[in-house]
C-alpha cells in the first residue's frame, strides 16, 4: 500500500532504542527525512546511523525534552536542516518513584512532566511548522496502563498516560481547521534488547515465563515494529480520516489472574 510519505519530515522524540527508533525506521523506510533525539548524544548516534542507512536525510540532536529552552531547539534545530515538519511522534515517555506509600510529589510532577506536559508543549511548538506546510500529523505513544490501572504498575504512571490519551482529542479540535490531525496508539507491554522487560526475562525468566502465559492471548509480548506499523499508518495520508482517535497496540492483554509480579 502507498502511503504517501516520500518526502515528508518526521520528527521522533525517544528515538535512540525500542519503539522509538522502530518508529523511525518504519518511517524510514516510507521514505521519509527524519530528526531524531533522545538524551544520549552517543546512542542517538547510533540510531541515526541505522535510519540513515535506508537512504533518507536523517539529523541527531540530543535534547532534553523536559526542558523548554532544548524543546525549542529541537523543533527550529530540525525545521531548519530538513525545511519544515509534517509529522511528530512524541514518544519519550517515563515513570519516576514508586508507589503511592513511596511517592514523593517531585515523582509526581516528573511524571506528568515526560509523559503529558513535554508531549503538549512539543505539539504546539511544531503546529506553526504544520500550518506552513499545509498541514500535519502528531502520534502520541501513551500505553495501555492510561485505562488498565492493574497494568499502570504506579498511580502516578497511569493517571499520566491516561492524560495523555485524553489530550488528543481536544488538540485534535483545535488544529483540525488547520490539517493537523492528532492521534494516540496505547501499546502494551513490549519486548526488546535492552527494556525493562527484556530486564526481567532475563532476571526472572519464571515470572516472566507466567506473565507472558497468563497475560497475552497469543502467549508472548508484543516488538516494537508492530507498534511502529501502527504509527506510521496513522500519520500517512491512508489514516486521512483518522483524528482523535486511540489505537490499541497490545494483543488484547489482560492483566494477570492472580497479583501481578512486578
Amino acid at each position: 500500500m502507498e502511503l504517501g510519505l516520500r518526502g515528508k519530515v518526521a520528527l521522533v522524540t525517544g528515538a535512540n532504542r525500542g519503539i522509538g527508533l522502530a518508529i523511525a525506521m518504519g518511517l524510514a523506510r516510507e521514505g521519509c527525512d527524519l530528526a531524531v533525539c533522545a538524551r544520549g548524544a552517543d546512542t542517538l548516534a547510533a540510531a541515526a546511523e541505522r535510519v540513515g542507512s535506508l537512504g533518507v536525510r536523517v539529523v541527531a540532536i540530543p535534547a532534553d525534552v523536559l526542558l523548554a529552552a532544548d524543546a525549542q531547539r529541537l523543533v527550529e534545530e530540525a525545521a531548519a536542516r530538513l525545511g519544515g515538519i509534517d509529522i511528530l511522534v512524541n514518544n519519550a515517555g517515563k515513570n519516576v518513584g514508586r508507589r503511592l506509600a513511596e511517592a514523593t510529589d517531585e515523582d509526581w510532577h516528573q511524571t506528568f512532566d515526560y509523559n503529558v506536559f513535554q508531549a503538549a508543549r512539543l505539539t504546539r511548538l511544531v503546529a506553526p511548522h504544520m500550518r506552513q506546510r499545509g498541514g500535519g500529523a502528531v502520534v502520541m505513544v501513551s500505553s495501555i496502563s492510561g485505562w488498565i490501572p492493574q497494568l499502570a504498575g504506579t498511580g502516578q504512571y497511569g493517571a499520566s498516560k491516561a492524560a495523555q490519551i485524553f489530550m488528543a482529542e481536544p488538540l485534535a479540535l483545535e488544529l483540525v481547521r488547520d490539517r493537523i490531525r492528532v492521534n494516540v496508539v496505547s501499546p502494551g507491554s513490549i519486548l526488546f534488547e535492552g527494556g525493562g522487560w527484556d530486564t526481567r526475562r532475563r532476571n526472572e525468566p519464571e515470572k516472566f515465563a507466567a506473565y507472558e502465559r497468563y497475560g497475552f492471548p497469543e502467549g508472548r509480548l508484543g516488538t516494537p515494529e508492530e507498534v511502529a506499523d501502527v504509527v506510521v499508518f496513522l500519520v500517512s495520508d491512508r489514516a486521512r480520516w483518522v483524528n482523535g482517535a486511540n489505537v490499541r497496540v497490545d494483543g488484547l492483554e489482560q492483566p494477570v489472574p492472580y497479583e501481578r509480579p512486578w
